[in-house]
């Protein structure tokens, strides 16, 4: 975006969206889509975006004055000290070919041969009467898209109503799902996630992007947010000395608000 506007260049946050996702598609070889971008160029402060990866259609969702949970929330992001190019990851180019394989046997028994196999193209009616057709790896990949599009619709209605608990509860349940599922993480990610969700205050937590390596994200009470993160920071550092070491101290969980999406200042 800097490189653009130093050049005078007028270029579209969607059109953004799908230069960054040729470069890692066809230059990375990672075989990702648009949300992570998206979320990067569309969101704005205190909504959620919302966006059909299909389509590319995507709405903001703003909380209301009125809340179930009337304390205020912050976000806390939890660095596990793992650091790894997910170019270098075996397993999330390997999910990819496991969705698309699910998705070709469900379109299949359906009797359907010709629409593209991507789960997205897979009606819920078909999922449900064909899924005991999948051997057990591709039904959990499956389960997991199917039932994370639930928790995304139930989320941005507990959003919405101000049901900020219900809320975080589905952000910890995209969480399990990711662990036994999609079977992504590995131990010091999953055990980074389970301390988040002893911290005190915390309403939800899951891993933050694809879940290889990186960090994990909490949806946290604001007036506890510091007493969180200060337990988070011991308890990773009991379970993964060697990690935690790797980070600074006053970076080890940072506590976050919501913001505007990439810009030049």
């Amino acid at each position: 975006m800097a490189l653009e506007y130093a050049n005078n260049l007028v270029i579209s946050p969607t059109e953004n969206i799908e230069y960054d996702r040729l470069i890692e598609n066809e230059y990375l070889g990672l075989k990702n889509g648009i949300m992570d971008q998206s979320a990067i160029l569309l969101s704005r402060h205190g909504c959620l975006m919302c966006m059909n990866c299909k389509t590319k259609d995507y709405k903001l969702v703003y909380q209301p004055k009125e809340s179930e949970q009337p304390k205020a929330t912050s976000i806390l992001v939890a660095l596990s000290g793992l650091k790894q190019a997910l170019t270098n990851s075996l397993g999330y180019n390997k999910r990819v070919t496991e969705c698309r394989e699910a998705a070709k046997l469900l379109l299949e028994a359906s009797g359907d041969y010709k629409t593209e196999p991507i789960l997205s193209n897979v009606d819920p009616e078909v999922y449900e009467a064909h899924k005991d057709k999948l051997e057990p790896n591709l039904a959990k990949r499956a389960e997991h898209y199917f039932s994370e599009n639930m928790r995304v619709m139930k989320g941005l209605e507990a959003w919405s109503l101000g049901k900020l608990k219900d809320f975080g509860m589905l952000i910890t349940a995209s969480g399990r799902s990711s662990i036994q599922n999609y079977e992504c993480g590995c131990e010091p990610l999953i055990q980074l996630y389970e301390i988040l969700l002893r911290a005190p205050g915390v309403l939800g937590a899951r891993f933050s992007g694809a879940g290889f390596r990186g960090c994990c994200v909490a949806f946290v009470e604001a007036d506890l947010a510091t007493e969180a993160a200060s337990f988070v920071r011991k308890e990773y550092l009991k379970v993964q000395p060697e990690l935690a070491s790797r980070i600074q101290n006053d970076t080890a969980v940072l506590i976050c608000d919501s913001g505007e999406c990439a810009r030049v200042i």
